[in-house]
Parts: C-alpha cells; structure tokens; sequence
C-alpha cells in the first residue's frame, strides 16, 4: 500500500513537471527567435562554368548557401568561412550597361577575411530574423572564437565584431576585392554570358561598358573607389577596422589595387563598412542620356566618410542596440505558430520536407523569412526591392536586377499590407514619385500613336503609364507582351496603401493622384466595340500563341479588361472619400459599365481572350507561369465570394494552370487558392514552392532547376499568401481564417494587418477559432465574419460585454474606438458539409440530366445553375434527397452551355462544400 502511496506521488509530481515544463516551452514558442542555422560553413567554389552557351554561368553557392543581411541601401551575403570569410557586397544603385539597352545591376565586391582556421570543431552559423544578425561561432585550437554581423538601417553601415575567448587569440587579415573591374573602350575578350529565362540568347558583353576601380589602405582604414564608363557612375566604400590590443598594420600592393589590413594578437575587434554612389532618386536619371543621368550630382566620398566617422564615434554597443530596436520593431509585430519547433539545422529541414517530411515548422519559418527579406530590402529612403532584393553576385544581373512591373515588383510589397508593413511601401512610392514625369510622357506618346482621337495637350492631360520593364534608372511603355493594363497592376499597390493604413493623408497626397493618373491614360485606351469598351491594343503579359510562337495582339483580354475596371473603381472610391469632383469621375463610372471584365469559357474557366472557348485553346503554354486573367482574384478584388459563379470559374482555371511552375507564380497561387477560400489547395502550393523552388538559405529561385537564378518574389509572395489564407478583407469585412488548411489545426497568429487599419489575432484548435482579439487604430466599424460569429461573445479592452450587430449568422458589425482591443470568444463549434463529389452531366435537346457520388453527411442537396459571363448563380432546386437531379428548360434549345453548382445541405439546411460541371450541348 505504501509503495502505490509513493508510486502514485512520484506519477503526480512527474505530471506536474512535465505540464510545467510543456507551459514553459509554450510560453517559449511563442517569443523565441527565428533563426536559420547550419553546423556547416557555406561553400566557396565559385562561379559553375556552363557546359555549353545555352546556360548561364551561376554562383549555386552563393545562390544556395550564402545568408543575408541588409538595410534596404545595401545586402551583403555572409558564407561563414573559417579559413577564409567572404561576404559579398552589393549596393542598390550601382549600375552598368546592360540588355535591351537598358543599365543593369552589378555586384559592388567582396570583403575577404583570412583566418585560416582549417581544423576547427562545434561549428555553427545562423541568421537571426527577429534582430537581423547573423553569426558565426567554432572552436580552435583550445579557442572559441565568434563573429557577429548586422546591417544598420539608423546608421546605414555594415558592422562586425569578431571575439575570441582567450586574450590574443585573433589574428586575421582584412582583404576588400572590388568585383568585375573591366578596362574602358571596346570590347577586350569574348566570353559571354546568358542572361533571362535558361533558353533565352546568349549575350556578349557589351563594348565601352568598362569599370574601373582601386583598393587602397592606410592606418586603420580601407577604401575601394572606382568609376563606371557607361554611366560615368562614381562608386566608393571605406572599412574601418579597429582592434582591441594587438597590433595592426596596412598594406598595399605596386598599383594599389589590393590594400589590406592585418590584425595580429588581438583581444577582440570591430569592422565597419559604408558605401555609396553618386546616384540620385530624381526624374533626372530617368530622362536623361546615359553619360547625363548622374551629371551634378556630389561626389559620395564626403557622405560616406562621415557615416563612418559617427559609426566609429557611437561604438559598437550603441549601433547594435540602435539597430535590434529598429529591426526588431518591425519583426516583432507579427507573431504565427501553426506547428511545433523543430531543432534541425534548415538545410535538412528543407531537405526532409522536399523528401515527404511536411514540417509546419518550416513554412513558418519561411512565412517569417519573407518579412525578414523585405524589412531588409525595402527601407524609406533606399530604392525599392529588385528581383534579388539588394543582394546580387553577378555582374550582370538575372533581367538587369529590374522592378519588372507585369507581377513581381507587385508581389514584392503584397506582404507589406497583410503582414504589418505598411511603411515599408515609401521606397516604392518615392521612386513612382521620381519616375512619374517620364511616365507621363509614356502616357502622352501612347496615345498619340494608338488613340490619338483622345490625346490632350494639357500637362499630365493624358495620365501616365508603364510596361513591363524598369529599374532605378529607366521606366519603360507598354507593348509587346504587355498591355495597357500595366499601370493599373500598380497602381493597385496605391490603393491598398491607403485601404490598409485608412489614411486620409496618404490618400489625398500618394495614392490618389497615382490611381487617378492611370485613369486618366485607361480612359483614353479603349475601342467602342459592339456597344463594349475593349483595350486596343491588348495583350496578355508574356504569353505565346499557338500559331506564331509570338505575343499574341488582341483586343480587351482578360488582363487588361479587368485592370482598367479596377482602377476606375479604385479612382472612384478614392474621390468619393476625399470628396474631390473630378471631371473625369462621370466618365469613369459610364465606363465601367460597358468593360465586361469576366468572361466565361466553355471548359467553366475564366476566359484569358475574348476570342478563347476551351481553355488553353489559344495559347502555346497550358501551364503559362502567369495567370493575368486571374488578376481580378488576387491582387484585385471584383472576382470574389459575392460573384460565386465567377470564383468558381477561377478554381478550374486554376486547376487547369497547374501547381508546379516558376516560383513566383508557384507564390501567386497561393494567394489565389486563398482568396479562391480553398484552405487545402492553397496550402498544397506552400508544399510545391518549399519542394520546388526553394534554395537551402530558402531563398526562392525562378524555375525548379539547378542553374536557375534566385528571384526573391516568390518569398515575398509565399509570406503574403500564408497571411491571406489567415486573415481577409477584401471583401467590405474582416473574414478570420478564411483558408485555413487541415495541416494547420491548432495554432495561432497575432498582429497581422486588414483594411480599416484594424490588427487581427486569432487562435484556434481542432481547426475551430477560439478566440480572436481586434485592435482599431481608429474609430472605424467593424464588420468580422466567421461561421457562427453571430452567436460570440464580444468584449471591450476592459472585459465588458459589449453588443453587436448581426448580419446573419456569420457576420457581426460594430463601432469601434481607437487604441481599443476586441474580444471574441465562445464562437459555436461549426461543422462544414462534404462536397459531392464524381458530378457528371448529359445533355439532351431540353433536358440536362445531372448524377453526383453523394457526400458524407449531408442531409440534401441544393442545385444552382449559371449561364454566359453571370457572376452569381440562380437557385433552380433544393431539398434534393437523391444524388442526381433532371433539368428541363427551354432556354437549353438556345444555349451552347450552362454550368450547375451542387451543395451539401445538413440538416439544418446550412450550406456545405459544392461541386461545380460546365454542361456544353454538343
């Protein structure tokens, strides 16, 4: 008996423990860091020779293993070497000659650090996302020795400190190399690179395209200062190093063109590096001549000498503290747990998860990266996000390091609005700010060529306009494969700038004279063609026909017929709220009218051309990366849950499309299936993007090969699209886990962001929401939708109970205060009905004849049907006990096809899960 006595107390004392301890590692998982780790340096090797002319050269250890840091002005990507330490450099205004006549981004160099610690032992490196700091720690020869290294935003400066846990024990030698240096004049060598898609041309290096530069050391400091010969740029960076004890000494070789700094027998030391060019964000660069673009502007070596001096003078302490504070207030916004954490260094991480290991843990990781890559990337002051961020090793960089506008510089803010980073944004609106002349004489020669019936000779009379290309020193017109419907892509971002922040302010000043100038251009692109208003010309972005292997010309495709009807939306929205009686406003709602965004197709899609009646029956590629007839799901907003039929049209397109493409477009389809509030589909692209375009740094690349290029929209596109599936509002409410994938069943979020400038937590187990908190930054309504939400409990900041409104049982609305949080709890538990499932059709004269597997659980079924371009759907039957169902109608005589929509009923007659069938008459 006194055995079980202490058999039982031993149980109870065990229980306590391990639920204490289980309390502990929760509270844990929800503050601990991020990181990526490895026990294992990043390789060096090189630049891959390619093994014929049809391939890119490409750097697979940089692009695979290298981690980066940045401050929106400048990345550097940190391989962690013992022997030798590399960090690649890169500044964001630092151009070249490039393809399509256009500059191109080039790497700035590397600073080497030679320790020429080969036998070392318990390594590690990592990347910290909620501080931006990564490091490098080991052991050798009986001495710890650690790195630590961040790019400052306050201080824009790169800092290391380098420790060893023994007093003179660090010795090393600082070694910068400037990258690329080429002689001026014509073309001296004949290698050649390729660049763009893997079977696109190879290009020569271009003549007169030289780059100049030398490495110099004196004392304590180092400088690299160069001159490009094609935009006469000026380029300089200076690296101060200063040790702790020890002794120092510089170095420079006959033509110092390789200066270095040795350190020998320190305690400890601190490098410090600022760099710059005499770029300007200004219209200038953009209208001008090449040799013209930076002429007048200053010389950066006053700049950077004195960021560097009042670095030195802060300390290393302050700078460090100085920047967690500001990095860490933008990191530590947004919280997510959807999963247990998992203690694997991230390569085998991912390489378990791309071998059938799905691990929650790492598409948090990676959600959390994406907002990591563009705090680091996208900063007040600095020129916007390229293709690879504001980290790039080549030197000529993958599409020039463009703002390529037909989706990826788009998907480079997306995560800025949902994800809690709305003033992230001012690097693109100060650079559409300095562009915007140059755009508007687009606008004006566009019209004149296409439509000069409207042209005005007003200034800005016609608007402004973009194409696909651009970067920080040229801004192209729409043609080729892009529509006149670009502008209005971008112009989005405008509007959800404002949409997410409910600024007047923003509106008033940013975002409506951006949307009210596309406007202006759209109002002036179409044809009257059979009583409808179609863009002409019009083109889908990047798409091929059949026929010719060429961009397909047309009239009003789907793109831009969608594109030009949200924009006039958006400038309508806009002037109402600001109250502004624009003459143009009348226009812009006649218009709309008569734009026929959406059309319906005879396989159920979503028309991508008017002229189109299978899907795919037009274009070369089935499986096209782009999905521009989609454009008004996400990021627009006219396809959605109140135009059903049309959301299902957009499923079968994008079941049609297929999940396995480029990564970027991989990321698109996240947030379409999201928006499209198929949880388990959207969360079936998370798994295709990690398994399929993602590098073991989890940097994204473009196509699921080797020697593919990284291209960093795809995290900025994955990150937004695992916030959508969590949090909408598109929509005119607040919609809680709208897409919330079986894999995620118990978790929770705190802090991203909806429309009304609202701030969203929520919590949830067994896939069912337990609780959601609201934060109004202002006195705004709110409207919140959830199954069952009308049946919640509601409190204020206090824990008062507070009332609401009902809008049905799925939606509440109320009143808001500012600063004040809202409560939701006890929300009734929800059950959703099975879809039918094998739904098949015939067609006979008068009668469609319809037969479905039936659905598990469903007490009956309700039968909708559509026809031609209908957003919405007409109830023709419900009650129905049996799974089949006969229509007869006399319409059938006169219709080429219908499409029927099947759903589950419960015995509640609450809707479930549907099915949906395009009947054709043959």
């Amino acid at each position: 008996m006194k055995n079980r006595k202490k058999l039982l107390i031993v149980l109870l004392c065990l229980f306590y423990i391990i639920n204490v301890q289980a309390q502990h590692e929760n509270i844990k998982r929800l503050t601990s860091d991020y990181e990526l780790w490895y026990d294992e340096p990043a390789s060096n090797k090189g630049g891959l020779i390619p093994a014929n002319e049809s391939e890119r050269p490409i750097d697979i250890d940089w692009e695979r293993w290298s981690l980066p840091i940045g401050n929106g002005y400048m990345g550097a990507s940190i391989f962690g070497g013992t022997s030798t330490e590399r960090l690649q450099l890169t500044d964001k205004t630092l151009y070249i000659r490039g393809l399509w006549g256009a500059e191109t981004q080039t790497s700035f160099g590397d600073l080497y650090l030679d320790f020429f610690h080969d036998l070392r032992s318990d390594y590690r490196r990592s990347l910290n996302l909620n501080k931006g700091i990564a490091e490098v720690s080991y052991q050798y020869q009986g001495v710890k020795y650690h790195r630590e290294y961040f790019m400052s935003y306050p201080d824009n400066v790169l800092v290391i400190k380098l420790t060893a846990d023994k007093p003179g024990s660090l010795t090393f030698t600082v070694r910068p190399q400037i990258a690329h240096l080429v002689p001026f004049g014509p073309l001296q060598r004949t290698d050649t690179m390729t660049i763009g898609y893997l079977s696109g041309p190879t290009q020569t290096r271009f003549s007169y395209n030289g780059r100049e530069g030398k490495v110099f050391a004196k004392d304590d400091m180092i400088t690299l200062r160069g001159q490009t010969e094609y935009l006469k740029l000026i380029y300089e960076a200076q690296v101060k190093v200063i040790p702790i004890n020890g002794s120092m000494s510089a170095w420079n070789d006959s033509n110092a063109d390789h200066g270095t700094i040795r350190v020998e027998n320190a305690d400890s030391a601190v490098i410090l590096l600022a760099l710059g060019t005499n770029y300007r964000l200004s219209p200038q660069v953009f209208a001008n001549k090449p040799a013209e673009k930076l002429k007048g502007y200053p010389d950066p070596h006053t700049e950077i000498s004195q960021r560097l001096i009042k670095a030195t003078q802060k300390g290393y302490s302050q700078l460090r503290t100085t920047h967690i504070n500001d990095f860490s207030s933008l990191t530590e916004r947004v919280q997510l747990n959807i999963g247990p954490k998992s203690y694997l260094p991230t390569d085998r991480l991912l390489a378990a998860y791309k071998a059938g290991k799905q691990d929650t843990y790492l598409e948090e990781l990676f959600f959390h990266y994406g907002r990591y890559l563009l705090i680091s990337s996208a900063r007040k002051g600095a020129l916007p996000p390229t293709l690879q961020g504001v980290w790039n090793q080549y030197e000529l960089a993958p599409w020039n390091g463009n703002y390529t506008h037909n989706i990826n510089i788009q998907m480079n803010y997306w995560p800025a609005f949902n994800t809690n980073l709305t003033e992230l944004f001012e690097s693109y609106s100060d650079y559409h700010k300095a562009y915007k002349p140059m755009a508007e004489q687009f606008a004006s020669k566009y019209i004149k060529i296409h439509h000069p019936q409207h042209f005005s000779d007003e200034p800005g009379g016609n608007g402004w306009t973009m194409g696909t290309g651009a970067g920080a020193y040229m801004v192209g017109m729409p043609g080729g494969h892009s529509g006149p419907g670009m502008a209005a892509f971008t112009s989005k971002l405008f509007w959800d700038y404002y949409a997410f922040t409910n600024d007047k302010q923003i509106l008033k000043e940013t975002s409506y004279p951006a949307i009210l100038g596309v406007a202006d251009f759209l109002s002036k692109v179409t044809t009257d063609t059979l009583g409808l208003l179609l863009a002409n010309p019009s083109a889908s972005p990047e798409q091929y026909a059949k026929a010719t292997n060429r961009p397909y010309p047309t009239i009003g495709c789907a793109f831009d017929q969608q594109m030009i009807y949200e924009n006039h939306q958006d400038a309508i929205r806009a002037a109402n709220l600001l109250g502004e009686h624009n003459e143009n406003i009348r226009l812009f709602k006649e218009q709309s009218k008569r734009l026929d965004p959406v059309q319906i197709g005879y396989s159920g899609q979503i028309k991508e051309y008017r002229e189109e009646k299978y899907y795919g029956d037009i274009v070369l590629e089935q499986h096209h990366r782009h999905l521009s007839q989609l454009i008004g799901l996400y990021p627009g907003t006219l396809i959605n849950e109140n135009t059903p039929a049309w959301l299902d049209a957009a499923k079968v397109t994008l079941n049609r499309r297929g999940d396995v493409s480029t990564g970027w477009s991989m990321a698109h389809k996240i947030n379409l299936w999201a928006r499209a509030k198929e949880g388990n589909r959207a969360h079936d692209l998370v798994a295709a993007l990690l398994t399929n375009g993602i590098r073991e740094n989890l940097w994204a690349t473009c196509l699921a090969v080797l020697r593919s290029p990284f291209q960093i929209d795809a995290n900025f596109g994955g990150t937004a699209g695992i916030a959508e599936m969590l949090l909408q509002s598109h929509e005119g409410y607040i919609h809680i886990l709208p897409a919330l994938p079986d894999a995620w069943k118990d978790g929770s979020y705190k802090g991203l962001t909806a429309r009304g400038n609202f701030e969203v937590s929520a919590s949830w187990k067994e896939g069912r929401l337990t609780e959601a908190k609201v934060l109004s930054k202002q006195n705004n309504t709110c409207v919140l939708k959830y199954p069952g939400i009308a049946c919640a409990e509601l409190k204020d900041t206090t824990g008062k109970m507070i009332r609401y409104k009902s809008l049905g049982k799925d939606k509440i609305s109320f009143p808001t205060k500012a600063n004040q949080t809202y409560t939701i709890s006890n929300v009734p538990q929800h059950t959703v009905t099975a879809a039918p499932q094998d739904l098949t059709a015939g067609f006979n004269e008068d009668t469609v004849s319809l037969q479905w597997k039936p659905a598990k659980d469903a007490a009956a079924y309700a039968v909708y049907r559509t026809r031609g371009n209908n957003p919405d759907y007409e109830l023709i039957a419900t009650g129905v006990k049996q799974p089949s169902y006969k229509y007869t109608s006399s319409e059938l005589k006169t219709t080429d096809f219908l499409i029927f929509k099947i759903v589950s009923l419960d015995r509640k007659k609450n809707e479930g899960k549907a099915t949906t069938i395009c009947v054709e008459k043959k």
